[in-house]
């Protein structure tokens, strides 16, 4: 069962759509209705990446407009959206999982950040960077004989008193 949707999500996401792209998206129909066939999705993606989608279908039967969603998706992969925060065209297409869609949009906000050449707006956190520690040997050695409370406590254990599950009787 797909999780639950977010409207206020599903409006960030367009907002930010809106803004990078320069035009107003129809907020008439419902969001998955919006971006159904794809063409929004692909102008965006070419905003993003100019030239990353070469060619857009603007009509055609279901197939066609399909081809569309997944050059879109194509394009997030390249742009560096993690396959697990993608989603298929039949999470669009037949609303199988809108909250998907919504989540790669959202992801894509997260790794546009991470582009030194972004002055986009911001959609959702930041992604943390790395913060590399470094240890010598001594240190390393030293942190061996270190018993932390995390890793719990037996002393003074025992199973004497336990009683689980009904006793045993006897009868003569």
């Amino acid at each position: 069962m797909p999780p639950k949707r977010d409207a206020e999500l599903e409006t960030q996401a367009l907002d930010w759509m809106e803004a990078i792209m320069g035009e107003k998206i129809d907020r008439s129909k419902p969001f998955e209705d919006v971006l159904k066939d794809g063409i929004i999705l692909c102008n965006f993606m070419n905003k993003m990446m100019p030239g990353c989608i070469k060619k857009i279908d603007k009509k055609g039967g279901g197939f066609a407009l399909m081809q569309n969603i997944e050059r879109f998706s194509d394009a997030a992969r390249k742009y560096g959206v993690p396959p697990n925060e993608l989603f298929q065209t039949v999470d669009l297409w037949e609303r199988k999982n809108i909250p998907q869609v919504t989540l790669c949009i959202h992801a894509l906000g997260r790794i546009a950040q991470t582009k030194p050449d972004w002055t986009g707006p911001v959609l959702g956190p930041k992604m943390a960077e790395a913060h590399k520690r470094e240890f010598t040997q001594e240190q390393m050695e030293a942190g061996k004989y270190i018993h932390s409370l995390q890793m719990g406590s037996n002393e003074g254990a025992s199973q004497a008193g336990m009683n689980i599950g009904k006793p045993r009787s006897i009868n003569d």
